[in-house]
């Protein structure tokens, strides 16, 4: 197969990046208009949460079964059809007008934006000769680091400036427009490739345990702190579900002859070492991006406008490391160090942030967030080559698909962690400091005394005085419980990924295909 050439090449470049931009962008924008949205739709804030699990669900359920789908359809029909869909949804999901509707509308986008990621890195990855791979990599890699960063900041300018929370999803219509004119023009079929609908034996029972176990994991993480865990009938249902669910598939896909996902390719060391390292990955790019912003913006008085412009200078300066690393290792250099040092910078982006106190401002994080940018850049960038490395270029779309999904169950887990934590951390912290509220403490008897002074002062009687300084010293004592347990879950997100560091060697160095592997690829795709 003729590779493209010079503009047809930075087309499909434009036009695969856009899709996961614009797929990724969608997993985060939302969190920042969770109010807003709960108060025009007149639910609740636990409910108005099902607006970011439904796609979440969706989307994990369908990644997995991209390399399937694409051969039932078609690759290109396959990224045609589901860039349409999920532009039709956006604009679904932006005219809803009662919660249950937008739900809907958002699951039916997470199966078309599940599509756009596995398919656009496969498109992207058969745009460039194999030794021009970790290049291709490099303009993914992009795509990776800028969705999840430009999601809070668009979200948090349209809420900021609008107060329209449809924005948020309309925003997706003209650039879904765009990518699908595009990928009809200059979007080559893949040499052979044909629709096999009708042809192809449908695995049914393999997409049932696929979406039963995985939607209900799904379910568990992203429900599980405001269900209360496993105190809930409804949790331990969906926890049991999970388990049937995933022990079925794994064992269904491991014996049966035509499975809807190849498992065995996790037999490739290489492979299964990366899927330990993107699953780190995804847990630390979604759990930090979520717990950020939850507390600049609840601790430290942040807007959403200001929240996601403190983001930006990490993502720019990961998106002009991604294309340098992605050259280096276009020309052999190992990705090993680049996957080490990445994983390092991101464990002192975490410290660092565990060092702050409440008066801190957007400043004081921004060497902390330039080295997560360089981290993010430096791990996921290996991580999207090394996926690739070493699979026959049949095996190649569901080894991506593979990786894909480990990520986002990554990020789940990460947020699910993170929220846990932060809510044992904070009990902890609040029984602590209110344990030094008392009488035989002269600290607090002269910060009561002050307070209450200060009330009278501006005209309250004794007794309101009282009542206001006591109040005053609870929500400072709330204030500073919900910031040592967010310094605390910073902490222990790099610990986590210092712990994990040895399993690096378990990786294979070379960045490079050799001729041998070529012609075996080769051989073994005909």
């Amino acid at each position: 197969m003729t590779t493209p050439k010079g503009f047809a090449k930075l087309i499909i470049v434009i036009t695969t990046v856009s899709a996961a931009v614009m797929e990724l962008v969608d997993t985060s924008i939302v969190n920042v208009a969770i109010n807003t949205m709960a108060g025009s739709l007149g639910a609740s804030v636990e409910d108005i949460a099902w607006v970011i699990t439904s796609y979440a669900i969706a989307n994990v359920i369908i990644i997995p079964m991209t390399s399937f789908l694409a051969e039932l359809f078609g690759r290109k029909n396959y990224y045609l059809g589901s860039m349409i869909l999920f532009t039709v949804a956006s604009y679904m999901c932006g005219a809803s007008s009662g919660l249950w509707e937008l739900v809907l509308w958002r699951f039916i986008q997470g199966i078309g934006g599940g599509a756009l990621l596995s398919t656009s890195q496969s498109i992207l990855f058969d745009a460039f000769e194999p030794k021009d791979r970790p290049m291709a990599s490099g303009f993914f890699g992009m795509g990776l680091v800028l969705g999840p960063t430009l999601g809070p900041y668009i979200g948090g300018v349209i809420i900021d400036q609008t107060e329209a929370w449809h924005w948020i999803f309309d925003i997706n219509v003209p650039i879904g427009i765009v990518a699908t004119i595009l990928t009809v023009i200059f979007i080559d079929k893949k040499e052979g490739e044909v629709s096999k609908f009708g042809k192809l034996k449908v695995d049914w029972f393999g997409i049932i345990l696929l979406t039963v176990g995985i939607g209900s994991l799904q379910f568990v993480l992203e429900k599980g702190e405001s269900e209360d865990w496993f105190q809930s009938n409804l949790i331990v249902i969906f926890s049991l579900l999970a388990v049937i669910g995933l022990s079925g598939f794994i064992w269904w896909c491991l014996t049966a002859k035509n499975p809807i996902v190849n498992l065995k390719l996790m037999g490739n060391r290489n492979l299964a070492a990366t899927t330990v390292f993107t699953f780190v990955a995804g847990f630390g790019l979604y759990s930090s991006v979520f717990i950020y912003p939850v507390m600049v913006q609840r601790i430290l008085g942040f807007t959403p406008t200001l929240t996601g412009q403190s983001l930006i200078p990490g993502a720019l300066v990961g998106l002009f490391m991604m294309p340098v690393i992605g050259r280096m290792m276009s020309k052999g250099v190992s990705p090993i160090p680049f996957l080490f040092i990445g994983f390092i910078m991101f464990a002192a982006f975490c410290f660092l942030c565990s060092g702050l106190n409440g008066e801190a401002n957007a400043n004081d994080f921004l060497i902390a967030l330039v080295l997560r940018g360089i981290g993010i850049s430096m791990a996921q960038l290996p991580l999207v080559n090394q996926a690739a490395r070493g699979l026959s270029p049949k095996d190649m779309p569901t080894g991506i698909a593979l990786n894909n999904m480990i990520r986002q169950l990554g990020g789940a887990f990460g947020i699910a962690l993170a929220n846990n934590y932060v809510s044992q951390r904070y009990a902890q912290h609040r029984n602590d400091l209110m344990s030094n509220i008392n009488e035989g403490n002269n600290l607090f008897t002269e910060k009561l005394n002050g307070l209450t002074q200060g009330f009278i002062q501006k005209g309250s009687d004794s007794f309101t005085a009282i009542n206001q300084a006591y109040k005053a010293i609870e929500f400072s004592v709330d204030r500073q419980s919900f910031l040592l347990s967010y310094l605390d879950t910073f902490r222990m997100l790099g610990l986590f990924f210092l712990v994990v560091l040895p399993l690096i060697f378990l990786l294979q160095s070379k960045s490079k295909v050799s001729a041998k592997e070529l012609a075996k690829a080769a051989a073994e795709s005909h």
